[in-house]
């Protein structure tokens, strides 16, 4: 017998929480919800979840502090926010923070499910090559969400570490819109905001270069995109 995976779902008005429960109950998914968010901290470390949705303001506790906490407690868990349309603070901070994704108030419910679809389907790594080596000095664990950088130990997000497996399995410059494609599931690029890209390409740098500014590993080709390589 299969198992539905399960979603937890934080967000504190209860016409918008019914609507999510039944959505994606009827997307097969087995749904647990808090509209509070201290009582949604406590499921989320308490619980195994394929997915946690958050929203960004909730009574007791705020969704950025929530997912702060999520993330200190586990690197693998995937965590998708809903924030304020057009609201890049909050953008920013939700990645900062160590959110997988975002989506921005008022959606598409088709298009949230497709995206917590993705994000489930994409939480757990298969095959065999788990790894990805850079150089003697810089390694990336794609399973455990860690690596090793110059000596020191590293953690990524499960979007960082999602954009080196993909930037790493290609021989090409990458463009800004088939990352969004092929790594955040949309299916349309032409009126999504690109700075997400750059926000995540510049993490990343911090973490597996010595000098950020002079790349050596993800460099940026000019008009064509990002290139990953070994040296």
């Amino acid at each position: 017998m299969s198992i539905k995976p399960k979603l937890l779902i934080v967000e504190d008005e209860p016409s918008i929480l019914r609507g999510l429960t039944d959505l994606f109950v009827f997307h097969g998914y087995d749904v647990e919800s808090a509209a509070d968010g201290k009582e949604g901290l406590d499921k989320g470390l308490e619980g195994e979840y394929a997915c946690i949705l958050l929203d960004v303001m909730l009574p007791s506790m705020n969704g950025f502090d929530i997912c702060n906490a999520l993330r200190a407690h586990s690197r693998t868990q995937p965590i998708m926010m809903l924030t304020a349309k057009n609201a890049e603070e909050d953008i920013i901070n939700a990645l900062t923070l160590g959110a997988d994704d975002y989506v921005a108030k008022p959606f598409s419910t088709s298009e949230l499910v497709l995206r917590v679809s993705a994000l489930v389907r994409r939480s757990g790594w298969t095959g065999e090559d788990n790894s990805i080596v850079l150089s003697n000095e810089v390694s990336i664990c794609l399973q455990s969400l860690t690596g090793q950088s110059y000596q020191h130990e590293t953690k990524y997000t499960r979007r960082e570490a999602e954009i080196l497996a993909y930037l790493h399995r290609k021989n090409s410059p990458v463009s800004r819109d088939e990352l969004l494609k092929n790594v955040w599931g949309y299916k349309e690029t032409r009126d999504i905001d690109t700075r997400t890209v750059d926000i995540h390409i510049a993490k990343i740098r911090k973490k597996i270069e010595v000098d950020p500014k002079t790349p050596k590993h993800l460099l940026t080709h000019r008009g064509e995109g990002y290139q990953l390589y070994k040296l």
